[in-house]
């Protein structure tokens, strides 16, 4: 764990740093936000940010996403200041911790971000192999490819690697390829120097250099550009990077994990990914199986993620009822873990019950396998539309459904096919809670291209879902 402390607080903030040290963590203390920022971009890592409710938390927040940096911030104040408090978390702030500090509350919140990165539950048989695999390669430097279905948990597993390897007191550091654009992914992974290209201000150090010692996550490999693919094998074999923008190589220590939700022979057969890096990460393949393929695990994950978001929300916790889990266990789950985990988010909002009922699942129509009866089914709305998208095999002609809804088709009429592949993307991601992985695998289309769909559609002033996790 990496605490980053901001501000001072007449001390009480730095009392928490030091209760922080004794349970484990790695400290860094910075006056102010800017001071934060610099050391950020200049490797020194965080895994949450503790910070002064009176520093600009809002302005603060909002440098971190344009510097594409995910840290979880708590706010922390002298006394129970409520104003204060909730005017940090309407500015996006994941908790408010009143100072003077109590150690166990400090150890709790530490546990809690540590608990949310890493929770592996894995009851089921299908599920226990894979562990026990990992478990097996866990200390060794072996390079790990995890495959699997989007939504599968294949980042969860990558963190259990690495909390049961021996750099589990190094960094770890995970970066989406899908999420960032081509032209800034290589800066990105291996940094830059001031006035490297446009918008360059200030020398910024890769996640190469900021998982030195410790586990680099490629995220989404598959979708890294082939061009920068050759500079990032070279990377691993050479165990050196170079800034763009110098000539100096720079000597890395990082063990390479990665993870792809598509058939990467496929790709190397089509050429867009190359064999020989495919070959280079896939020393260790560990295959995910999908959430219907692990049906004992249902159970405890519904509750795990109804008991996570009832705490995030400040709404008491429910027990999942018999019904409500008959109707969870019920449903194909295309989008996997991640399908079932918005699904108890919603639960856990809009249950009027004292334990969450049947009625409070909402599943998107066409999920439930076909031995259930159809009204279940029908009870479920499908809010964009697209409840087939996702299959893997996509229908031949013969084989299309019969249109089940024609006055839908006719209010289509008139209208341009774009105007409706804008309203389907749109309403698939406001469906997925903003999740545009999981839009993306519905939708059937590329993360690349919903990206390139939805910076376009920003540019034309629509309203973009955001994702309720950043």
């Amino acid at each position: 764990m990496r605490l980053m402390i901001i501000g001072h607080l007449d001390g009480h903030i730095s009392q928490a740093g030091k209760i922080a040290i004794g349970r484990g963590a790695k400290v860094i203390h910075c006056e102010d936000t800017d001071q934060a920022i610099g050391a950020l971009l200049n490797g020194k890592g965080a895994d949450l940010v503790m910070m002064d409710v009176k520093q600009k938390i809002g302005q603060f927040i909002e440098r971190l996403e344009q510097e594409r940096i995910h840290i979880p911030i708590v706010a922390c104040g002298i006394d129970a200041d409520a104003r204060a408090a909730v005017k940090a978390i309407q500015q996006g702030a994941k908790e408010y911790v009143p100072l003077p500090p109590d150690p166990e509350l400090i150890a709790a919140v530490i546990e809690a971000v540590t608990e949310e990165n890493s929770t592996m539950i894995a009851d089921d048989p299908a599920m226990k192999k894979v562990v026990e695999l990992a478990n097996k390669i866990a200390p060794s430097e072996a390079t790990v490819l995890i495959t699997g279905e989007s939504g599968t948990g294949k980042e969860v597993m990558s963190r259990h690697i690495h909390a049961k390897s021996k750099r589990k007191d190094g960094p770890f550091i995970a970066v989406n390829c899908a999420a960032i654009p081509e032209n800034l992914l290589e800066s990105e992974l291996f940094g830059h120097e001031k006035g490297a290209f446009t918008g360059a201000s200030a020398r910024r150090i890769g996640k190469f250099e900021e998982s030195h010692k410790g586990t680099l996550l490629l995220d989404e490999v598959s979708e890294m550009h082939p061009l920068l693919q050759a500079k990032f094998l070279r990377a691993i074999q050479e165990k050196e990077i170079t800034r763009v923008g110098s000539n100096e190589p720079v000597k890395v220590d990082v063990r390479i994990l990665a993870t792809s939700n598509r058939n990467l022979e496929q790709s190397v057969q089509k050429g867009e990914f190359r064999e020989d890096l495919y070959f280079r990460l896939n020393v260790v393949n560990i295959p995910l199986p999908s959430l219907r393929e692990r049906p004992s695990d249902i159970a405890r994950l519904s509750q795990f993620f109804a008991d996570k978001y009832a705490e995030a929300n400040g709404v008491p916790k429910k027990k999942v009822s018999a019904e409500a889990l008959k109707k969870l266990q019920s449903c194909e789950w295309r989008g996997n873990i991640r399908e079932l985990e918005n699904t108890m988010h919603r639960a856990i909002l809009i249950s009027a019950e004292d334990e969450i009922e049947a009625d409070a699942i909402f599943i998107q129509s066409g999920a439930l396998t076909s031995g259930q009866p159809a009204a279940a089914s029908a009870s479920s709305p499908d809010p964009a539309g697209v409840s087939g998208a996702g299959k893997e095999e996509p229908a031949t002609p013969s084989e299309k459904p019969a249109v089940q809804n024609p006055g839908a088709v006719e209010n289509m009429i008139g209208r341009t096919i774009a105007d409706v592949e804008r309203d389907m993307i749109l309403n698939t991601l406001d469906h997925c809670l903003g999740n545009r992985t999981h839009a993306a695998n519905i939708l059937g289309i590329s993360i690349r291209t919903l990206r390139n769909k939805l910076n376009q559609y920003k540019d034309d002033g629509a309203k973009i879902p955001s994702s309720e996790s950043n």
